[in-house]
């Protein structure tokens, strides 16, 4: 009798042993962040489109998975468990045109997830951005989730500077809010993400946006994301097109170059 207690004790704990196993506490998950893509470099920004083939190329053939990008903050906020080993993340800040024309093709052909951060102010406004009917097609793909990078993208460090107190509250009020409403109006889903402009944000920033609703905040600190991170100031990796060959495979290892990139 004491036997057969003892394996039906086994038996129940086993599949929660098997979770722990495949979930280990411990992580490093590098976000990696992109702006725009093309065949050639026009600027500081621009990924060319094959050096992006060759990183989800390898991603795929080296063992990683990318994982979308709300998996790693629920995490943080006590909904789901950590990611698992050789995880990886991929966004794009600004939901520039060329996602539509160089990235979508090859998101679709590795099947890979990606969070667009957009400032709505500049959909089906700018020639250099998207429409909102071309968010609504890759929104049907599965593979896209869109989150908030304020109204217009304003330098906030800027701002504070040059407004009267209440002016700039204001601002940060109309670019936090309005992004959210509009997003969540035109392609629905589940709002509560923010990249800050430029990488800037502070204490008082990260209180008006957990105010307003944000559950989670980005910077743009090249390093991987680790369990003890604030989920309000989650660090991501700005990509330029020399992270390629070893370079990628070392911000992957969490090694990568420090260096300071102009946004």
């Amino acid at each position: 009798m004491k036997f057969r207690f003892v394996v039906v004790l086994l038996l129940l704990l086993l599949p929660a042993v098997l979770s722990a196993a495949q979930h280990p506490k411990g992580f490093d998950v590098p976000i990696l962040l992109y702006h725009r893509f093309g065949p050639t470099v026009a600027d500081g920004m621009t990924i060319k489109t094959p050096v992006f083939e060759q990183q989800l190329k390898y991603l795929r053939d080296n063992g990683y998975r990318v994982i979308p990008l709300r998996q790693v903050v629920d995490f943080y906020l006590k909904k789901g468990p950590p990611p698992a080993p050789k995880s990886v993340v991929i966004v794009e800040d600004d939901a520039h045109k060329s996602v539509y024309t160089d990235m979508l093709p090859l998101v679709k052909k590795y099947r890979v997830p990606v969070t667009i951060f957009v400032y709505p102010s500049a959909i089906s406004n700018a020639k250099y951005a998207m429409t909102w009917d071309q968010l609504r097609e890759l929104k049907k793909t599965g593979l896209f989730d869109f989150q908030s990078h304020t109204y217009w993208h304003p330098n906030f460090k800027k701002e504070r500077r040059k407004l009267p107190p209440a002016e700039f509250d204001r601002l940060v009020e109309t670019q936090l809010r309005k992004s959210r409403d509009k997003i969540g109006k035109e392609l629905g889903g589940t709002v509560d993400m923010l990249a800050w402009p430029f990488g800037i944000y502070d204490d008082d920033l990260i209180r008006r946006a957990g105010e307003i609703g944000y559950r989670a905040t980005f910077t743009i600190d090249r390093r991987q994301v680790t369990p003890g991170e604030n989920v309000m100031k989650l660090p991501r990796y700005l990509l330029v097109n020399a992270d390629q060959g070893k370079l990628f495979a070392q911000i992957l290892a969490g090694n990568g170059p420090k260096r300071n990139v102009v946004y």
